[in-house]
């Protein structure tokens, strides 16, 4: 559990941090759009009050408390889970999902919505979305324990 709260901090933290720095330093909010390396990456201010790609937005308060409780329910499920976890990858892979889900619950909190800000693109596809390190996590970390669900060590 050490190691799973360990990660989960270290990508918490480093997502608010970038949030920090993008968001407010930068002032993305004001400014929209800043080329960073194009085209390749650039940062786009997105305010995403819905789930993935923003999903199930629909600025309604409710919502938004609705979406906190379900990420902050998943995460003291998987805290919970990984309790009974032995494999290594199993912890890092529930780490990323916590860190992330937490990163994001804090970003509905504040402001009310998800800051996503990373926008990348590639080879002549002009990517629409923006995201950033907690979504990243996030899927990693889900797409890492779909991988390895049959080598879990799964009593629960």
């Amino acid at each position: 559990m050490k190691r799973v709260i360990a990660i989960a901090a270290v990508i918490f933290v480093l997502d608010q941090i970038t949030k920090l720095l993008v968001v407010q330093w930068l002032d993305l909010p004001s400014r929209q759009y800043i080329e960073v390396w194009p085209p390749y990456i650039n940062f786009y201010m997105a305010w995403n009050e819905g789930i993935n790609f923003g999903l199930f937005a629909n600025s309604s308060e409710i919502t938004r408390w609705v979406l906190i409780a379900v990420a902050l329910g998943i995460t003291a499920w998987l805290l919970n889970w990984s309790r009974k976890i032995t494999l290594l990858w199993g912890h890092i892979f529930i780490a990323l999902v916590v860190g992330g889900a937490l990163g994001n619950v804090i970003d509905r909190v504040v402001y009310g919505a998800v800051a996503d800000f990373l926008n990348v693109s590639c080879c002549g596809l002009n990517n629409p979305y923006a995201f950033n390190i907690a979504d990243i996590s996030v899927f990693a970390g889900a797409f890492g324990l779909v991988l390895i669900s049959n080598k879990l060590d799964n009593k629960a």
